[in-house]
């Protein structure tokens, strides 16, 4: 849920990028999050450098970088940190069976594919695939 609220919350204000700060109850209710865990978020990702955030009546959030500057790997990796699919990728010590194990590198292709896919697709990118709704409430894809 952590990746998911947060890269919603970047979309969110991807599509507002270029027009002021975005309040953090307007996120909350066009992208159905629970403010309270949002707030959290969005400290998060300011703390990566992915949104400038102000307090106060005139506050809000912005995107700190160019929507085609921040990828779904970079977010992920914020949020979630580093994870392979098995332990054994990252330490193949571990594993008594690592250097004869058919499945290590079946996993290690996946995981690359995985990446491969998040560290090319942008903000940006989902921006532009999702349609800004008229009212408040959920998107359309």
């Amino acid at each position: 849920m952590k990746v998911d609220y947060g890269v919603r919350a970047l979309v969110e204000l991807a599509q507002r990028y270029g027009e002021g700060s975005v309040q953090t109850v307007e996120i909350a209710d066009r992208q159905s999050i629970p403010e309270p865990y949002l707030d959290q978020l969005l400290t998060t990702l300011s703390k990566f450098g992915f949104i400038r955030s102000r307090r106060g009546p005139q506050g809000g959030h912005v995107l700190a970088k160019a929507p085609d500057e921040i990828s779904l790997g970079m977010v992920m990796t914020g949020l979630e940190g580093t994870s392979a699919f098995l332990d054994c990728i990252t330490e193949p010590t571990e594993c008594t069976l690592s250097n004869i194990c058919a499945q290590r590198e079946v996993w290690r292709s996946v995981e690359d594919a995985v990446n491969s896919v998040l560290n090319s697709t942008t903000i940006a990118d989902l921006a532009n695939r999702q349609k800004r709704p008229q009212s408040l409430g959920m998107y359309q894809i």
